[in-house]
């Protein structure tokens, strides 16, 4: 990787973004991958408020957290980060935060000049800044969710590592280098097999299989790799605990999100059922989720 792309990799890393004790606030990420995913897809033009409006906020609604946002926030304020421009229908500049303001104006975002650049001398680049976003604010469960909803087009399996899906792979792997596999076998261990939720306790021979080790507070939030930060999962609990549907109140019982609505006999035996149970373990006291993290968790992921 040349100087060049080194240095928008770092400008990507070090995003400045609104925080206050360990609080999500992916807005920016969010329209970065939407505008890269666009980029990837050969579109030139600039992204006009008005319609990518709907998309944005879709987005936010799904990966963000609970509280009222709007997407007008990062279209005017990415600009404060070097990676973004926008203009008006009367020329260079944001009118603002306002909503209503960015439409009636016609302002449209789009990356910046020497940002495309840089993109179109290195095409490996924009796989780089995927990864760089999606390790530094969101759970590894929901990777592949976001690079689809971003309009990624794939080009290839997940394994093959050449494109954003394969980012996500790469990414995943990368967090086991750093003892997340190693937090799996005792999260695993200390649940004895079950899903903390469902009780779900799949085996192929001697090998547990379906179950995941769930960070409660997660990797890109600073959530430690340990016993005390992790729930044992089957994969489908483990993605809506991380999409919010699900989680946990301060009894260390299961809560379902009001927002969650399904009418089948599945939606309501695997989802709607679990309010109000105890967790299935762990057998280990000292392997309870500690309150800490179980709070983050409900402020900043859980869609109550």
């Amino acid at each position: 990787m040349d100087a060049s792309s080194t240095q928008w990799v770092n400008s990507f890393s070090s995003l400045r973004q609104w925080a206050r004790g360990g609080e999500r606030a992916p807005h920016k990420p969010l329209l970065l991958l939407y505008a890269l995913a666009r980029f990837q897809r050969g579109a030139a033009e600039s992204l006009r408020y008005s319609e990518v409006e709907s998309d944005l906020r879709r987005l936010l609604a799904e990966f963000g957290p609970a509280r009222r946002t709007t997407p007008a926030y990062p279209f005017h304020h990415l600009q404060s980060d070097g990676l973004w421009v926008v203009r008006t229908d009367s020329g260079e500049g944001s009118p603002g935060t306002g909503e209503r303001a960015l439409r009636e104006s016609g302002a449209a975002g789009r990356l910046a000049p020497e940002l495309r650049a840089a993109l179109a001398a290195d095409p490996e680049l924009v796989h780089r800044l995927v990864g760089v976003l999606l390790e530094r604010h969101f759970a590894p469960s929901l990777y592949e969710d976001i690079v689809a909803a971003t309009g990624w087009e794939p080009a290839g399996p997940l394994v093959h590592g050449d494109d954003a899906f394969g980012v996500a792979y790469t990414l995943g792997m990368r967090q086991l280098r750093h003892g997340a596999g190693a937090m799996r076998t005792r999260v695993l261990d200390a649940y004895g097999g079950r899903c903390a939720f469902c009780g779900f306790d799949g085996r192929i021979g001697e090998r547990p299989v379906g179950l995941e080790a769930a960070h409660v507070r997660w990797w890109a939030f600073d959530g430690p790799n340990d016993v005390s930060n992790g729930l044992c999962l089957c994969t489908l609990h483990h993605r809506l605990f991380d999409k919010g549907v699900l989680g946990l109140s301060a009894e260390l019982r299961i809560i379902v999100s009001q927002r969650f609505a399904g009418h089948s006999e599945a939606a309501r035996t695997q989802v709607l059922d679990l309010a109000g149970r105890s967790l299935n373990g762990p057998g280990d006291h000292t392997a309870v989720v500690a309150p800490a993290h179980v709070r983050w968790h409900t402020a900043q992921v859980y869609q109550g």
